[in-house]
């Protein structure tokens, strides 16, 4: 989970963006140099592009430039110290309309209003631009750009978006900024991605971009890359960009279903619900997102659930490829899917296929606090075949009398529609994790029994819809 315009300088300027969005560096602290220093640092900030799809663009006349960006307003945007780096991307629950916009907020919502239509087209455009005034950012991004094309534009742009919501925003930027590590961002690519932003927005926003929109882009841009900055450079002095991780074992439960399980190279601090990004060596930049299978063991390891799917680089690696003595990556954990061990609620937990594996990591945390709250655990699955994990969730049941494990099995994968025979979930926090249509139509069936909107936690949709 990294997620996720104008005139910009002409070539002449564009190695160093001629001043533009120029991100404060972040001082350093004094155990900067002890700080452990990992081989192929440069994998790819999140985002795809087709290799040769697109004419690059011509340059952009300078007297179009604007000056830099001195300094973020502090009336747009203060960090709070309670901020949490593994928020998961902005929801639509999450990113509540404020009273009253502000001017750059308006101006930002008119141009994304714009550019909707052609967001393929501004995406292609964004790529060009970045990489043929930044040619050598492209090493940093997968050979092929085919699957993950849009995701770096779109993250900027959903910051963007809602650059009034403070606490919410804030949270996503800081766990981009900390994600982005293991890519090999660094402070100073961020003014090369910002001129290009702006040169594909003010391309195909033409309509309604002036000098106020683009000094309006300036200065959320200079605010989201700033955030971002810092908390790269906070989560360093903790946390190594990423962790090698041994596979120890690899289950085929099914012919496209396995569990790999992993020993990382050193502590791994997860939660119960988290997910993580995961690269193979068969791939290298190209991550993928899967959920841990458990609650965090006393051992270190790891386990994902992976089902391989067609044309699904990473996952028919993990399935049909990997084998114990393989050497994987891991990014940072992330995710907010977790448990609120401060309330008695029970937990109504939906999961579809593949999606059972952070359901049953929340199972355990629960009953590792020892309190005996109801779980109500719903298991879907097309066919029996594909409750791959069934005995697993019926042990912990015989275990644990506050835990229902029910089986469904349905052709159309209708498991929103049988928790509405049960119930009523007033006092439930609601859990859900599977396909995108499972989770979309879950959320709408849960709020249609009365859970309110804030007590339903999930994956991020976006998220998953990149996830093979």
């Amino acid at each position: 989970m990294d997620a996720p315009t104008t005139t910009s300088a002409d070539d002449s300027t564009s190695g160093d963006g001629g001043g533009w969005f120029t991100p404060r560096k972040p001082s350093r602290g004094p155990e900067d140099g002890e700080q452990q220093r990992r081989p192929d640092a440069s994998a790819p900030p999140a985002g795809e592009a087709r290799p040769g799809a697109f004419t690059p663009p011509a340059a952009e006349p300078e007297d179009r430039r604007i000056p830099a960006a001195s300094a973020v307003p502090s009336e747009q945007l203060t960090v709070p110290p309670q901020a949490q780096s593994t928020a998961p991307p902005i929801s639509a629950q999450q990113a509540k309309p404020v009273q009253k916009a502000s001017p750059d907020a308006l101006l930002v919502q008119r141009t994304m209003a714009e550019i909707t239509p052609v967001a393929d087209k501004v995406t292609s455009y964004f790529y060009a631009l970045l990489f043929t005034r930044h040619p050598e950012l492209r090493a940093l991004f997968p050979v092929a750009m085919d699957t993950q094309r849009d995701r770096i534009l779109k993250a900027l742009l959903t910051a963007a978006e809602h650059i009034d919501h403070t606490d919410v925003l804030v949270s996503y930027l800081k766990n981009l900024g900390r994600g982005h590590r293991k890519y090999g961002t660094q402070p100073e690519h961020y003014p090369a991605v910002g001129e290009c932003l702006i040169g594909a927005l003010s391309r195909y926003a033409s309509a309604v971009w002036d000098e106020e929109t683009e000094a309006a882009w300036v200065r959320t841009y200079t605010t989201i890359s700033q955030v971002m900055i810092d908390a790269a450079a906070e989560d360093e002095l903790r946390a190594p960009a990423w962790w090698f991780a041994e596979v120890v074992s690899h289950d085929l439960r099914t012919p496209d279903i396995a569990v790999v399980t992993v020993r990382p190279d050193q502590p791994y601090p997860f939660l119960a619900g988290q997910y993580t990004s995961l690269e193979t060596p068969w791939w290298p930049r190209v991550w993928r997102h899967y959920s841990f299978a458990s609650a965090p063991r006393p051992d270190g390891l790891l386990s994902f659930h992976v089902r391989a799917v067609p044309a699904g680089w990473v996952s028919n690696a993990l399935v049909h490829h990997a084998r114990p003595g393989d050497v994987l990556r891991l990014g940072p954990p992330t995710g907010s899917m977790t448990v609120d061990h401060t309330t008695d609620s029970g937990l109504l937990c939906l999961g579809g296929g593949t999606g059972i594996a952070p359901i049953k990591a929340l199972v355990e945390d629960v009953a590792e606090h020892g309190r005996r709250r109801p779980v109500e655990v719903f298991y879907g699955a097309r066919t029996d075949h594909d409750l791959y994990d069934i005995d697993t969730m019926l042990r912990l049941q015989q275990s644990h009398p506050w835990l229902a494990v029910r089986p469904v099995v349905d052709q159309r994968a209708q498991l929103p529609d049988a928790v509405r025979e049960y119930g009523p979930w007033n006092e439930y926090d609601a859990y859900l994790s599977g396909p995108p249509g499972m989770i979309r139509n879950g959320v709408d069936a849960l709020r249609d029994i009365g859970i309110p909107e804030g007590r339903i936690r999930h994956d991020s949709v976006e998220e998953l819809v990149t996830s093979d």
